[in-house]
């Protein structure tokens, strides 16, 4: 009879408090459920989840949802004893909580349950004189635990604790904001850089090369737009460790609003697991959630033990209601990184959102207040400050999403299912941890006085033509930058058989040992000026037409857009037909070149996707603004199917390697994930065999 009401339940999606005797059989199945759960542990990290199964519309599996969630405070996740010293509340609902947790999680007005989000008539109050605050002590979690968890880290010599291994109070985390956001946590290494932060060894520069288009042109002939690639690859990160790259101050701002409830708010708070996971000891985190309003949840703190377990809980006592303010969003964590005291290397915000701002853009009501500026949505403090953006679902703004990254040098990704949300993310802080250079600049210098340059293709990185440089600014491990000059060769007389085109150099500040590098005094671009042609053939750079097919391609989705935009589907279809034949008949393309034959497949989605006008609507706007984001910053996006290698054209191994270890770490599946972290080398499609992670799970196609 139990166990038909709990059917019963999870099929209607009531939120329902029931307590239904169970059966001798579903007794013995549980405690052989229990003991499978702890004999098969995996041996790595679990996938991080939330424990709030009912708020979530997550089915939670039987081996915890009823004896664990007794003995399991649902707000900190240590264990409940009676005689450890710490009361216990059990509300009306029946679920049972530390009473110093459940005071903090109510003490700003929220009276649903943590875990079944059943509304309280009595909370617990806690009196404003109490000589001293509990100490939640360190976390001991039962091994078939499989919600979110911090596993014990790696020991390390080389590696301690900024402070004791212990949890601060938890009520001193979410007490109210204060004005100046200048409370972050101090960085111990912070007047110290250089003697604690500097590898050892050489440390490796970063890497230039060119290559010239063709590598002669007669004397007697002149060439107009002739094209030299610069093409920049950083350094790699010398070790897995975390000394080795940049710490980070990362900002996330997530929207909880209502239409995040379910299953959503349950797969955002484990990929925030995640996230939190994989931050070293040196990063710092801060979580800023916003619906109708936004609100401070987790203060800038170092991610240690003690603060990841503290950043989970805020994560944890996240609840979806109300509209969506993207603005006091943004406002709220763009405070964050302005008011903080101190600064590591690199700094970010991570903003997600599945809908409509509803309150900057237009009123609550749905009249439009503000036109199409976007710009008002960004902060004038994050002007330096990138915003990677994530617009999650079919109902987000994704020219909103797409305009608030690009104006603030971030990336725009397309989430279309839940299910890849950890992913996504995963992507993302791979490479956020592994910047290696910093605040590069490029500079283009003329070396003939008869030599001018017509045209710089950067993408959405400025060109200054006064000063002849491109300020490219930060480089992941291993990233590429690729930027087309375009000249004009003139006819010249004389003697020489060469001829000096350009003088490139580079300037960057090293994340790592803080020092400036300075790579002016790089070799010229020179080609020969034979007076007749040479019996060879000139040589034609194969680097050089990769990088214009990949500007066509851009080009052509660019076009295509505005096309779409206009209603003139057919049109933009037809333009993306007709640069996929162009690309086919290419040096690269005739010779299946990996690039081009991504170009190709990414071409052909783009037409599906604007094979109508619901279609575009629905997905295909969203997958071109991701797209254009990724060609426009040659940086990695989530977009389309993220284990299809054909869209990941600007990954760097460090997001590959990250995205690998999100899809290895499978929630259920403690088999599959060791399998695949004790044999590293495993294929890539093998390992992603282990779970399903399509973007367009039911994509609608054209008939």
């Amino acid at each position: 009879m139990g166990s038909k009401w709990r059917k019963a339940k999870l099929a209607l999606g009531l939120n329902l408090c029931l307590y239904v005797p169970k059966t001798t059989e579903e007794s013995s199945s549980l405690t052989r459920r229990s003991n499978d759960a702890v004999s098969f542990s995996p041996v790595t990290v679990p996938r991080p989840t939330t424990p709030t199964p009912s708020s979530s519309g997550l089915r939670l599996p039987r081996s915890i949802s009823i004896s664990s969630s007794k003995k399991t405070c649902a707000i900190c996740l240590t264990a409940m004893k009676a005689g450890q010293g710490h009361a216990i509340f059990t509300a009306e609902c029946s679920h049972s909580f530390h009473f110093h947790c459940i005071t903090t999680n109510v003490q700003h007005g929220n009276q649903i349950c943590p875990v079944c989000r059943a509304k309280w008539n009595e909370v617990p109050l806690q009196s404003p004189n109490a000589k001293s605050k509990p100490v939640v002590k360190p976390i001991v979690r039962p091994r078939n635990d499989a919600w979110m968890t911090i596993p014990p880290r790696r020991s390390s010599q080389n590696q301690s604790s900024p402070r004791p291994d212990r949890l601060r109070p938890v009520s001193t985390i979410f007490n109210n904001e204060p004005a100046v956001f200048n409370d972050d946590e101090a960085l111990e290494l912070q007047d110290h850089p250089a003697e604690s932060s500097k590898p050892s060894g050489v440390s490796v520069k970063l890497e230039v090369k060119t290559y010239p288009e063709i590598s002669e042109v007669v004397r007697s002939v002149s060439f107009k737009d002739f094209s030299v690639l610069i093409n920049l690859k950083a350094p790699p990160v010398s070790s897995s460790s975390s000394s080795s790259r940049a710490p980070v101050d990362l900002v996330t701002v997530l929207d909880v609003s209502g239409s995040m409830a379910g299953t959503k708010l349950a797969l955002l708070k484990r990929a925030m697991g995640f996230v939190i996971q994989n931050l070293g000891p040196l990063d710092r985190l801060s979580v800023i959630s916003f619906s109708s309003t936004a609100r401070r949840n987790f203060p800038l703190r170092l991610m240690t033990e003690t603060g990841k377990q503290e950043a989970l809980q805020a994560v944890n006592s996240l609840v979806s209601n109300g509209g969506t303010n993207i603005a006091e969003g943004l406002k709220k964590g763009a405070k964050v990184l302005v008011d903080r005291r101190f600064k590591n290397s690199v700094s970010s915000i991570v903003l997600l959102s599945d809908g409509q701002d509803t309150y900057t853009m237009t009123s609550p009501n749905g009249s439009n207040t503000k036109g199409t500026d976007y710009k008002t949505l960004l902060p004038k403090e994050v002007n330096r400050i990138p915003v990677h953006a994530f617009g999650f679902g079919s109902d987000h703004d994704a020219s909103l999403m797409h305009s608030i990254a690009e104006n603030s040098g971030g990336t725009f990704s397309f989430i279309e299912s839940e299910t890849v949300i950890q992913d996504a993310f995963a992507q993302c802080i791979g490479g956020l941890l592994s910047v290696m250079v910093q605040e590069l600049c490029v500079k283009i210098e003329c070396v003939d006085p008869l030599l001018r340059i017509g045209s710089v293709k950067a993408g959405s990185y400025r060109f200054d033509s006064r000063t002849g440089s491109i300020a490219v600014g930060d480089l992941y491990a291993e990233e590429e930058r690729n930027f087309l000059v375009n000249l004009d060769v003139p006819v010249v007389d004389g003697v020489l058989d060469t001829m000096s085109l350009l003088k490139v150099g580079c300037v960057y500040r090293d994340p790592v040992t803080k020092e400036t590098v300075d790579m002016n005094n790089f070799s010229e671009v020179k080609i020969l000026r034979p007076v007749v042609m040479s019996e060879r053939r000139p040589v034609v750079s194969v680097e050089v037409d990769r990088q214009k097919i990949r500007l066509r391609a851009a080009e052509a989705i660019s076009e295509a857009r505005v096309l779409a935009e206009r209603g003139e589907l057919t049109e933009a279809v037809s333009v993306l037909e007709t640069c996929r034949g162009v690309l086919s008949e290419t040096v690269s393309g005739r010779a299946r070149d990996a690039l081009c034959v991504s170009l190709c497949a990414e071409l052909k989605e783009t037409q599906e996707r604007m094979a109508s006008r619901q279609v575009y609507e629905s997905s295909g706007r969203a997958y071109v603004l991701a797209g254009l984001s990724s060609h426009s910053w040659q940086r990695a996006t989530a977009r389309g199917d993220m284990s299809d290698t054909t869209t990941m054209s600007y990954s760097t191994q460090s997001m590959v390697d990250m995205v690998n270890l999100s899809q290895t770490m499978t929630f259920g599946c403690p088999k599959a994930s060791s399998e695949a972290n004790s044999n590293p080398n495993r294929s890539l499609s093998a390992r992603r065999k282990l779970r399903q992670a399509l973007t367009f799970p039911a994509r609608p196609r054209p008939r």
